[in-house]
């Protein structure tokens, strides 16, 4: 036991000290963000906002995601990183505190609106500074430790939320959140301050090349949307089907939904430091984890046994674990070629993409079609996805050969 407990931790090791800060930083900003998994409960209960109200704000919601995550890209490339983490995170704080004493629909779009594109201002240029602290073998991992933070966050978020609407109200979220975005600047202004950092990997490119002019990056971008559909429909119309179809009670639906984080949380950092030594591609083993997301909804269908929902859970956990670090890293590799803010903008943009449209899509095939058939479309979007891919790792091979004979 303790050999095993050994080699768990020495996967951690190599990573710099800058990137541990980043992961710590990421874990403070995404357990504050504790208002969102409230947010359709507050809109509801707190300010009487009809459904119909809580999905235009939820569209709100997306769109500043998407414009955030450009216009971070944007920013990173003309003043750093460093720069726009700073001021996002600040001024995420005070717009979170602000956004408790706004109560009419069309100022709560706004503000909505305006919250989460200074929030995912912050992302891209994350991603950007966690290249830069990284050694270039290191950073898939890297990213798989910034994951872990981030589940860590999501995971210990809504129970400290639930603790404090019990203790204090929902006016009390918006507080802890805004404050906690303004703990995690101070933070990162005393621990990743440029003049006492060291960069493993600063990429000065001559002459920058766009990102919308990089072919393989936007086969992978399409590709990424789908995907990021796909997985959505985990956290939507997935908890939908375990009660209404398996009849499972929350405490059941919430021990299989768990048993995700958990996986994650001891398997991911060994898994891919294994998988780091293999001969395989990245976009290979991209492909491998879409594969895995597919089958774990096609495979519902094949039987009524209630078993089946750990099966599905265990495939999309693997595939998970798989696609997401190696798909990060991927898009580092490729941004080392132009401008990295509008590399890792539009990755991120991706999943803003899917995230507008994925659980809207999924409701609304469960409604009109039931759910065996929403499974036979997810299934056939993730089937895209990997014919993607795979158009992805065939262009790749050829531009690698035609290198080589050169």
């Amino acid at each position: 036991m303790k050999t095993l407990f050994n080699n768990y931790l020495n996967t951690f090791k190599g990573l710099s000290r800058e990137v541990w800060w980043l992961s710590l930083i990421t874990l403070i900003n995404r357990a504050g963000t504790m208002v969102i998994p409230f947010l359709s409960l507050y809109l509801t209960k707190n300010l009487n906002f009809t459904l119909s109200d809580v999905g235009w704000i939820m569209s709100a919601f997306g769109l500043g995601s998407v414009f955030g995550s450009w216009l971070g890209g944007k920013l990173t490339d003309k003043i750093g990183y460093y720069k726009v983490m700073i001021y996002s995170l600040l001024f995420t704080g005070i717009l979170f505190i602000v956004l408790q004493f706004i109560t009419t629909f069309n100022s709560f779009c706004l503000g909505i609106f305006l919250v989460m594109l200074v929030a995912d201002m912050f992302r891209p240029a994350m991603f950007v500074a966690l290249s830069a602290y990284s050694k270039p073998e290191n950073k898939t991992r890297s990213v798989t430790l910034i994951r872990l933070a981030i589940n860590l966050g999501f995971s210990a978020g809504p129970a400290i939320g639930g603790i404090i609407i019990t203790t204090l109200s929902y006016g009390g979220l918006f507080w802890v959140d805004g404050i906690t975005c303004i703990v995690a600047t101070l933070v990162l202004i005393n621990v990743l301050n440029p003049k006492t950092t060291k960069t493993l990997d600063d990429v000065k490119t001559e002459n920058p090349k766009s990102a919308y002019q990089d072919k393989a990056f936007l086969i992978f971008l399409m590709a990424m949307v789908l995907f990021g559909i796909v997985f959505l429909q985990y956290f939507s119309t997935m908890p939908l089907y375990y009660k209404d179809v398996h009849h499972l009670t929350e405490l059941e639906i919430g021990i299989i939904l768990g048993m995700n984080g958990f996986i994650i949380f001891a398997l991911e950092m060994p898994l891919i430091k294994w998988l780091e030594n293999t001969t395989y591609t990245k976009s290979g083993l991209i492909l491998f984890g879409a594969l895995l997301t597919g089958l774990s909804f096609i495979i519902l269908n094949t039987t009524s046994w209630t078993g089946i929902l750990i099966t599905g859970m265990l495939l999309m956990t693997f595939g998970e674990m798989i696609a997401f670090p190696f798909s990060n890293a991927f898009a580092m590799d490729r941004a080392k070629k132009g401008n990295q803010g509008e590399y890792m903008a539009l990755y991120s943009i991706a999943f803003s993409i899917a995230h507008i449209f994925g659980h809207n899509a999924g409701m609304r095939m469960v409604n009109y079609f039931g759910f065996d058939n929403t499974w036979y479309v997810i299934t056939l979007l993730a089937a895209l996805c990997i014919f993607l891919l795979f158009i992805l790792s065939q262009y790749l091979n050829r531009k690698k050969k035609l290198k080589t004979q050169s």
